[in-house]
């Protein structure tokens, strides 16, 4: 019995032993796990919430720390959750080889940085790590690879570069891949297929190229995909018809082209499929009607064409589906009213057609509906009375006709109504006052008339209200005054009258006001003297009137005010120096009286000063010269005197100087000559003496006018004004000039008009075509010019004076000797011809070209030919700037130093009727017509070998490579309001200025042509038509396919 005991109390004790040393291993292991972490927790800039973290407690109740007994007995550390601790260091100094035991590690939104350690790939039983929202930089280490067990790899919204490593292949077991927002480039592995038990991936918000592997077909596990903003191109691998488990699609912001595949109708499971913002094309596959679990469908600004598929109809658990920023034609089908459950509607910016179907009125969970920029014709429907729950309602830019239905007061939930661009007619329903929470309220552009209902005051939510370019008419009733948070009013284009409201900023939060073009009368509100949010005021052609120092104040944001064209009387207010950000300040054609303030000096930011027309006194101030931005300088028509300061030659951005009809004296100062961005100087009707600086001869972008007439100038005519080639008006009329006329000037090709009138001039003018067919009012009172002008004596046979009288027998004498050679060379030519047949033809052919081919250009025709193919080395590819069906355009520097455009006609081409019509025409068209934005024509040339067409050079090229290219940016709308003006002006000239009338027929962006100061100029010719003003004229379609031009 004692021996039993024995035994099994020795048993007892072994066990007890076994137990202890386990025990303490198990804390030795622990404990070092716990070493590792606080060593990683003393190298953190921030430790955030670890003040757990100490030797005096065991790991395992540490803070984010979870421990579990292996089935050894070991107590160890599995799993680290430190999201959202405000962590700040690195990762690197953590020992991961006592942690094996870690299966879980979640360190998601600190603020870790540094790359990740190879060393991490210790962790061999981890199956989730999140790393997600850190700052960590570098490539994903090859090592992470071996962590096979991982389920969820997460490390998104980070800054890792590098390529997605194939070998992540290897962690079959992975059911979440997310590595979205970082800056992984590279193309995405085809080896991802062997992740077949993958249901979610998203790398999305990376800059990923190539194309969608068609091996991620094999993902059919696969739930969700997350490709989008990316730069991945090519179009949609029909593979991904394989992805049947598929419920959330989206590519968007990418590359992509091709069509749409059909085959993506068999994704039944899809609620989402997002692919806008690529370059797709073809039409909407009927096929996508299958989808009918789809919730949102996003297929905007792609290049799809084709209508709207009936199919569509079939989705009826749409909430959102954006079909916009396509080229979509035909009816929005009726079957969209089967759609009850859709919230987003948004089909704008397309190319529809046809009525806003009836049945959109069953869409009553419809938050927003845009419908702008289509061909949406006929009247609104009344069943829209129906979109009780819509806050958005867009139908701008379209030709939908009738009135506003008075039944749109239903819709009371209305934040937004544009019904702008239209047809509309009719007047403004006064039911528009019931939608109170109405804020921006869009109806310009159309035909409403009468007058704005009274209940417009109920709107006091409204802040912006655009009625302008309609037929309204009326004072602005006394209720306006309770609309007090606009931050827009713009009324301009009607007929208003009356007086402005007197409360009209009484919200101060009014930026832009714009009432121009009315017949508003009386004061400017007092309530706009502290209204300091405005940023834009255009009051102009109204008759306001009053004092305009006493209701204008300070304004720091205001960038823009015209108020000319009223009846404001009063002094300029120094206070207008104290608007810094002042762009532009016109109060021209008013009644305004004073002196200009020095102040205005101050106004660093101004570019245009229109002062013009009105009655202000005194000097120039001389710290204008400051403003450096200065562009455009008006101040004429006043009653200013003193002189020109020679430092008004800093301003070097000027474009318009015009100080005419003043009283201004003395010297036109040479510094001028340095505003070598001049497009128009204006110094005309003053009491100006002196010479006229050869400087001005400088001013080579001188294009509009140059007007110096009216003064008392002497001196010569400086020859440096040959170099004026681009000027079209010329004035020097009304002055005391003497001497010759420089023959220099026949070199100013561009001028249209020339007046040297009223002066002192003597001897023959220029031999250039703008003399020769002058009328002869342009030279008369001189004192002895003569010409090949009907009306002046012939340079031959005139003398002005007995004491020159020798010097005229010597002009007799040469021009005899001159002629008899001339007949005798004609003689000559005439034998050689009959003598030699088989030359006559060439003979001819090349005077032709000499007279006709560049008779423009005042050059010898044959020197300008072979100049043009010396300097394009026979039209050698490199010098090619552009291609169109019938001719190439080179650009050609020519020996004089000038560039121009070389538009060549294609030789295989030019020989059928259209091509050879379309050279013909344009030459006919642009011998006879000149406009300042109608491209230059220098010469051309038709012979055996070669036609062409000789054009001043447009260094910004097409309107359209400009939109569709990087200088898109820096074309601000200041300059394409001004391309729109200069393409009207040069509209304007051909169609009434021009006899006969003149069609261009294809005014398309790529006919538009713009210098390097973005002056717009029509090209292109080749199909311009005459028209008869005293009968019908119709055509046959031409110009650019698929465009109809605006004429």
């Amino acid at each position: 019995m004692e021996p039993m005991t024995s035994r099994k109390s020795l048993s007892t004790l072994l066990l007890f032993l076994i137990l202890s040393f386990l025990l303490a291993l198990a804390s030795a292991s622990l404990a070092s796990q716990g070493r590792a972490l606080l060593q990683w927790k003393a190298s953190l800039r921030s430790q955030g919430s670890l003040e757990s973290w100490n030797l005096d407690t065991s790991p395992c109740n540490w803070t984010g720390i979870t421990c579990n007994i292996t089935h050894r007995g070991r107590r160890v550390i599995t799993e680290i959750n430190l999201a959202q601790m405000d962590l700040a260091g690195m990762l690197n100094a953590l020992n991961f080889s006592p942690l094996s035991s870690l299966k879980f590690l979640n360190l998601a939104f600190n603020n870790l940085n540094g790359s990740i350690p190879p060393t991490i790939a210790a962790l061999s039983k981890l199956t989730s790590l999140d790393l997600h929202a850190n700052n960590f930089t570098g490539i994903i280490p090859p090592q992470i690879g071996s962590l096979t067990k991982l389920n969820s790899l997460n490390l998104s919204e980070n800054q890792i570069s590098g390529s997605i490593p194939p070998w992540l292949s290897n962690m079959t077991r992975l059911n979440f891949l997310y590595l979205y927002q970082n800056l992984l480039s590279g193309t995405i592995p085809q080896e991802l297929e062997r992740l077949v038990n993958l249901l979610d991936l998203r790398i999305s918000y990376n800059q990923l190229t190539g194309s969608i592997p068609a091996s991620l077909g094999s993902l059919t596990k696969l739930e969700i995909l997350y490709l989008y903003e990316n730069q991945i191109s090519g179009s949609i691998p029909h593979e991904i018809q394989n992805l049947v488990s598929l419920r959330d699609l989206q590519i968007y912001t990418n590359f992509l082209d091709g069509s749409i595949p059909a085959s993506i109708g068999n994704l039944t499971k899809l609620n989402i499929l997002n692919l806008w913002d690529n370059n797709l094309s073809g039409s909407i596959p009927p096929e996508i009607g299958n989808l009918v679990e789809l919730t949102e469908l996003s297929l905007s600004t792609n290049n799809l064409i084709g209508s709207i598929p009936t199919s569509l109809g079939n989705l009826t658990k749409l909430k959102t589906l954006y079909l916009w920023d396509n080229h979509l034609s035909g009816s929005i089908p009726p079957e969209i009213g089967n759609l009850v459950k859709l919230t987003n509607l948004l089909l704008s910016n397309n190319g529809l057609t046809g009525s806003i179907p009836t049945t959109l009125g069953n869409l009553t969970k419809l938050d927003i509906m845009l419908l702008w920029d289509n061909h949406l014709s006929d009247s609104i429907p009344h069943e829209i009375e129906n979109l009780v729950s819509l806050t958005k309602l867009d139908m701008s830019i379209n030709h939908l006709d009738g009135s506003i239905p008075a039944s749109i007061e239903n819709l009371t939930k209305l934040e937004l109504l544009h019904l702008c661009g239209n047809q509309i007619s009719g007047p403004i329903p006064h039911e528009l006052g019931n939608l109170r929470k109405l804020n921006s309220l869009l109806l310009q552009v159309n035909q409403i008339s009468g007058s704005i209902p009274p209940s417009f005051g109920s709107l006091t939510s409204l802040t912006v209200l655009h009625l302008f370019d309609n037929q309204l008419s009326g004072s602005l009733p006394q209720e306006f005054n309770n609309i007090t948070n606009l931050e827009s009013l713009q009324l301009m284009n009607n007929n208003f009258s009356g007086h402005l409201p007197h409360d009209i900023c009484k919200g101060g939060v009014l930026y832009y006001l714009v009432l121009s073009n009315n017949h508003f009368e009386g004061p400017i509100p007092k309530s706009l003297k502290n209204c300091t949010s405005l940023g834009t005021v255009r009051l102009q052609q109204n008759q306001l009137s009053g004092d305009i120092s006493e209701n204008l104040g300070v304004y720091p944001h205001l960038w823009y005010i015209d108020l000319s064209f009223n009846k404001l009387s009063g002094m300029l207010s120094s206070n207008w120096g104290e608007c810094h950000n002042l762009s532009l300040l016109r109060i021209s054609s008013n009644n305004v009286t004073g002196i200009i303030p020095p102040e205005l000096g101050k106004l660093t930011q101004l570019c245009v000063l229109d002062l013009s027309s009105n009655h202000l006194s005194g000097e120039i101030p001389k710290n204008l010269s400051k403003l450096s931005n200065l562009f455009n300088l008006s101040l004429s028509n006043n009653q200013l005197v003193g002189e020109i300061y020679p430092e008004f030659g800093e301003l070097s951005d000027l474009e318009t100087l015009d100080l005419s009809a003043n009283r201004l004296r003395g010297r036109v100062p040479e510094q001028l000559g340095n505003c070598i961005k001049l497009r128009l100087l204006k110094l005309g009707n003053n009491h100006l003496n002196g010479s006229i600086p050869f400087q001005i001869g400088n001013l080579v972008y001188l294009d509009d006018l140059l007007d110096l007439s009216h003064n008392s100038f002497t001196g010569e005519i400086p020859s440096q004004f040959g170099k004026l080639d681009r000027l079209q008006v010329l004035n020097l009329s009304h002055n005391d000039m003497t001497g010759h006329v420089p023959s220099s000037l026949r070199y100013m090709i561009s001028l249209s008009s020339i007046d040297l009138s009223y002066n002192e001039l003597d001897g023959p003018l220029p031999n250039s075509r703008i003399f020769q067919n002058a009328p002869v009012e342009w030279f008369s009172h001189n004192k002895g010019l003569c010409g090949a002008i009907k009306g002046l004596p012939s340079c031959g046979l005139y003398t002005t004076s007995k004491d020159d009288s020798n010097k005229h027998h010597k002009l007799l004498l040469l021009t005899i000797v001159s002629s008899l050679g001339t007949l005798f060379l004609l003689i000559l030519f005439v034998v050689f011809a009959l003598l030699i047949p088989r030359r006559k033809k060439y003979a001819r052919h090349d005077a032709n070209i000499e007279e006709g081919g560049f008779s423009i250009w005042n050059f010898n025709g044959e020197d300008a030919y072979n100049d043009i193919i010396q300097a394009t080395e026979d039209f050698d590819d490199k010098y090619n700037i552009g291609m169109g069906a019938y001719s190439s355009v080179y650009k050609a520097l020519l020996p004089s130093g000038k560039l121009v455009a070389v538009k060549k006609f294609h030789p295989l081409e030019i020989e059928n009727s259209p091509s050879k019509q379309t050279f013909w025409s344009e030459v006919q068209a642009l011998t006879h017509i000149q406009h300042r934005n109608i491209v230059k024509l220098y010469g051309f040339c038709s012979n055996a070998q070669n036609k062409f067409l000789i054009y001043e050079y447009m260094e910004r090229g097409s309107l359209a490579n400009i939109l569709q290219g990087k200088d898109a940016i820096e074309f601000d709308w200041f300059k394409r309001v001004d391309v729109v003006k200069h393409i009207a002006y040069a509209l304007s000239y051909m169609h009434h200025d021009c006899t006969p009338p003149l069609v261009h027929r294809d005014i398309t962006s790529n006919n538009i042509l713009l210098d390097s100061e973005y002056k717009a100029c029509i090209s292109d010719f080749g199909i311009v038509r005459p028209l008869n003003p005293d009968s019908s004229n119709w055509s046959m379609i031409a110009g650019t396919r698929g465009y109809l031009a605006p004429e």
